[in-house]
């Protein structure tokens, strides 16, 4: 491994090989929505929370980085190319940026995704192993966000797909998987242990209660995943902040759930 990719990794990860990432990469999507709405005040607020990254957009970046902690790492999304206002069967994510340039907006790594299953799945594959290798010759971590989809995937968290996803992933350069959590401490730990590289769980739509979110995160890391990598679950609290705060203590602090909870509930944060 070069020893830019390696410093860059240990601005992403701490010193106990978990991390916290804050996914803001949404707005080039939903647009404006909650939280989102003022890139340089929500970077204040979830920062100031001390995350251990934030994996954000060229847009966002420009608007709030005067915001950014130097010891909070940046992720830089480079795929996209589509929105809510476009046709739903073809939201494929394109590579839409570059690891040069990622670099000169001052990212410590990339993100793009990769559709598991998708009709286009080659593509996919194709276009994610040539960022790798572009990764590789700068020195750059790579983030591959393994998202199951497609004719023979029934859900996006089905413990086979992310499983094979999530080996496929690192079997072409990826450093960092984020994925679905499928559901059981059990199944997880079968993705985790087939997987050479660190896996964090992302949060996807936010549903349920606080504890419900809590409680995944705590399974996930008793199944060995290496953290999360979240974004509405958190920006989407009225007090990001504090959320951040209680997060950060599940992984890196051995918070309980109830801890955790209690925490949110000494602050107001229901």
């Amino acid at each position: 491994m070069r020893i830019g990719k390696a410093l860059r990794l240990k601005r992403i990860f701490a010193a106990d090989g978990k991390s916290f990432i804050v996914a803001m990469d949404h707005g080039a999507i939903i647009g404006p929505q909650g939280n989102l709405a003022h890139p340089k005040e929500i970077v204040e607020r979830v920062v100031a929370g001390k995350p251990d990254a934030i994996l954000t957009t060229k847009g966002m970046l420009k608007h709030a980085h005067a915001a950014l902690d130097p010891d909070v790492a940046v992720i830089l999304r480079i795929s996209g190319g589509f929105t809510m206002l476009g046709d739903p069967s073809d939201f494929q994510d394109r590579v839409i940026s570059s690891v040069e340039q990622a670099i000169k907006y001052g990212a410590d790594g990339v993100a793009i995704t990769v559709k598991y299953g998708h009709p286009n799945e080659g593509e996919f594959i194709e276009r994610a192993s040539f960022v790798a290798d572009s990764c590789s010759d700068w020195g750059i971590p790579l983030m591959i966000e393994v998202w199951p989809a497609g004719p023979n995937v029934k859900k996006p968290y089905e413990l086979e797909a992310v499983r094979l996803g999530a080996r496929a992933a690192a079997e072409i350069g990826a450093d960092i998987i984020k994925t679905y959590y499928t559901g059981s401490k059990d199944g997880f730990a079968q993705v985790t242990d087939g997987c050479p590289i660190p896996v964090v769980i992302l949060g996807g739509e936010k549903k349920g209660s606080t504890r419900d979110l809590f409680s995944m995160i705590e399974d996930s890391l008793a199944a060995g995943g290496a953290g999360v990598a979240m974004g509405r679950n958190v920006w989407g609290y009225e007090k990001p902040e504090l959320m951040v705060q209680g997060i950060r203590g599940l992984i890196h602090e051995g918070w309980s759930v109830d801890k955790a909870l209690d925490f949110l509930n000494q602050r107001g944060e229901r």
